[in-house]
């Protein structure tokens, strides 16, 4: 691994004196659509070609690379120059398009490297992460298929977990990036796949805690549920205050957002968080040698909210309906940040 160079801020405590931490972050972006211009076999990915309904050309591929690495050059920065150490991001087409994206001149300098498999999405489109070496280092990483079935009893083919487990300078951490099912045919009815995505989430960590009771463990992703909704707080048992999680169960700092009317995607005029980041029990308690949380932010700049068309003051993605408006996402990113007294 290479060497580890930490950030260095001061944060002043509720105590008269200011202490120096090591300071990185970790986000979350939903990538909206990062396909590339080819038709790939088996794959529903027509739409997106130079030839199909959204003539997705060469032009507008590089486009949405360079806004899409924008947004990610800028995220996190409040705190750490380097910006996330770690990435969760959902909806890419393949590995292909993520070689494309770290080699966006707003972000090449940090070196990204991906970890990604192909999942069997009928879309085509898959979860991945990306990092920065200097921070973490990968030990392991598994695709984990999902086993849904809807309502009628059929199997449901959705996106894999991507399970991956590494260390964050000497601090071990597991990172599970999700993308469950959508709500299309209608929230009540797709709930119990929702809620099925989350126990598998559950039982993987607590298979991890079963090794490592001490493990540090992140769940992230476009969960297509609220942070009040029943698949993320009983299915998955998280709370809202970091003083109330027990051994076992996960911090939602994203609570406190929703409960404001602040989200990270909008839809008829009514804002959604579906993109979230659980932080376990064990990375909340102050450590003097490990990293623990910090706090949690929406990254939402007047750039990122489309200023015309339908979706007037929604998150500004690349499409309105069918016309182009060289957008960046139809969702927000996320980002929490984990710090370590010097």
């Amino acid at each position: 691994m290479k060497q580890f160079f930490a950030l260095v801020f001061i944060i002043l405590c509720h105590s008269s004196y200011a202490q120096q931490y090591q300071v990185v972050s970790v986000g979350f972006y939903n990538f909206e659509n990062l396909f590339d211009t080819l038709d790939t076999p088996d794959v529903r990915d027509t739409e997106f070609t130079p030839d199909g309904t959204r003539h997705w050309t060469p032009d507008r591929y590089r486009e949405k690379l360079k806004n899409l690495a924008r947004v990610v050059s800028e995220l996190g920065t409040e705190l750490t120059p380097d910006g996330p150490a770690i990435l969760g991001v959902a909806e890419v087409e393949n590995r292909s398009v993520l070689e494309d994206f770290v080699r966006e001149e707003a972000i090449a300098n940090r070196d990204y490297q991906i970890v990604h498999y192909d999942s069997p999405d009928f879309r085509g489109i898959d979860v991945a992460l990306l990092y920065q070496a200097k921070y973490f280092e990968v030990l392991s990483s598994e695709a984990i298929r999902m086993n849904l079935t809807n309502v009628e009893g059929g199997k449901v083919i959705t996106r894999d977990v991507l399970h991956v487990h590494g260390k964050l300078g000497d601090q071990e951490l597991h990172v599970l990036v999700n993308h469950w099912p959508s709500r299309r045919g209608g929230e009540k009815a797709t709930r119990p796949m929702r809620n099925a995505a989350a126990e598998a989430n559950q039982m993987l960590a607590d298979s991890i805690r079963s090794i490592d009771p001490d493990a540090g463990i992140l769940i992230m992703g476009d969960l297509n549920d609220d942070p009040v909704n029943q698949s993320v707080t009983k299915h998955i048992r998280t709370r809202k205050n970091k003083e109330s999680v027990r051994p076992g169960e996960f911090l939602n700092p994203w609570t406190q957002y929703y409960k404001k009317g602040i989200g990270t995607l909008a839809y008829r005029d009514a804002w959604s968080l579906f993109d979230q980041i659980l932080v376990s029990e064990s990375l909340l308690s102050k450590s003097d040698d490990r990293y623990f949380y910090f706090k949690s932010a929406i990254y939402n700049p007047p750039y990122l909210i489309q200023p015309m068309g339908h979706y007037r003051g929604y998150p500004f993605r690349t499409f309105d309906f069918d016309e182009y408006i060289s957008g960046y996402s139809d969702h927000f990113p996320v980002v929490i940040y984990l710090v370590r007294p010097l």
